[in-house]
């Protein structure tokens, strides 16, 4: 399973449980280092992918596919991951509500 199936994966995951999710309206943008750019819309209580990229983002990570298919897993700690570069982030307040909400979903 490549990257980008695993967000949309996740996403159908959040969506099938959207209490946490409700109240939230966040778009985002991830620029995965191998794969390119992809966006999830958090909004009426549901997340949405677009991999077109339509959407202006609040938010924008830089991260390689690899670390953030480990992300997605809980298989490498956030605040690790951001300390030492392996994902970077424009709007740290945007990705510490966005952190609040997925984490939910472990």
């Amino acid at each position: 399973m490549n990257i980008k199936e695993e967000i949309h994966q996740f996403c159908e995951k959040m969506n099938r449980d959207p209490g946490y999710l409700e109240g939230k309206d966040l778009t985002f943008q991830v620029s995965l280092k191998e794969s390119g750019p992809i966006q999830m819309v958090i909004a009426d209580g549901a997340i949405s992918v677009d991999e077109t990229c339509s959407h202006e983002p609040e938010l924008t990570l830089s991260i390689s596919d690899a670390d953030y298919s480990k992300l997605l897993r809980n298989e490498l700690n956030t605040t690790v991951a951001l300390m030492t570069g392996k994902v970077k982030v424009d709007r740290i307040d945007k990705a510490l509500k966005l952190l609040e909400v997925v984490k939910q979903y472990y």
